[in-house]
């Protein structure tokens, strides 16, 4: 069997549902904020958080810079208007250049892409604090175990909702939740430099990543095996799992040395 197992759908919803309340409740808040991308991750993630609260302890903002492709902020605006919730459109760009000019360091597309999605979770932040409200995430589970986000930016979060969903699944979600086909049918992106997209900075598909690590860390199979398995050559399965050990870190509380006691 090459595939992943298919998960139960309507469960899986109705579980997500019920983690999203339960965590708002714990935490005595109002609500929660979301960033609104345009892509389908934030999509499913609002879709659940509006069906678990209700539209009106929603609050999303959308966050452009000028290498976000304009279907993007289009597809955020349109998300947030359909389902009914409070939205702020803000425009990073001037905040990443007063960073950049005060640093007057040479341009660097991955520092300044990680810079942007730190400005965008700093203004997350700020609002869920003002509202009362915990920051919701939009990571699934194939990037957070290949460390595909920005520590202290898009990674940064109180709740990760469909953080057990691999890319597939989500999609498989989505569509089950009648996301547009719009949104289903877009390159996944983070926009955070011109002609960027997730599957050529990963090296291989979404299907094939997720396949790598489902067998990898749920099935424990050697990357031998998996290569084998799903037809391909050893050196893909081994940059899959190199992207794995080196991005621990991530997703880790910064270790500390022991202290020692007299």
């Amino acid at each position: 069997m090459n595939e992943i197992p298919k998960i139960d759908l309507e469960k899986t919803r109705s579980n997500i549902v019920e983690f999203i309340n339960s965590k708002v409740n714990e935490a005595n808040c109002n609500g929660i904020v979301i960033g609104l991308s345009g892509g389908i991750d934030s999509t499913l993630v609002a879709y659940l958080a509006c069906e678990a609260l209700g539209k009106d302890n929603v609050f999303g903002i959308v966050m452009p810079s000028t290498t976000t492709p304009s279907e993007d902020t289009v597809h955020g605006i349109e998300i947030a208007q359909n389902l009914g919730i409070d939205y702020k459109e803000i425009a990073i760009e001037s905040i990443l250049n007063e960073y950049l000019s005060i640093t007057e360091l040479d341009n660097d597309n991955l520092a300044i892409g990680n810079l942007k999605a730190r400005i965008r979770m700093s203004l997350l932040y700020y609002y869920a604090n003002y509202k009362n409200c915990l920051v919701i995430g939009t990571g699934n589970k194939s990037e957070i175990l290949i460390g595909y986000f920005t520590k202290h930016g898009d990674g940064a979060c109180d709740m990760e909702p469909i953080g057990d969903l691999y890319k597939s699944e989500v999609f498989k979600l989505s569509e089950y939740l009648n996301v547009s086909e719009e949104i289903l049918n877009k390159p996944p992106r983070a926009g955070l430099w011109e002609g960027q997209s997730d599957e050529d900075e990963i090296g291989m598909s979404y299907d094939l990543l997720d396949k790598i690590l489902y067998f990898y860390t749920e099935k424990d199979m050697k990357n031998t095996e998996i290569a084998e398995k799903l037809d391909i050559s050893v050196d893909d399965v081994n940059m899959i799992i190199t992207k794995i050990k080196r991005s621990e870190h991530k997703s880790k509380v910064p270790e500390s040395p022991q202290k020692t006691i007299l």
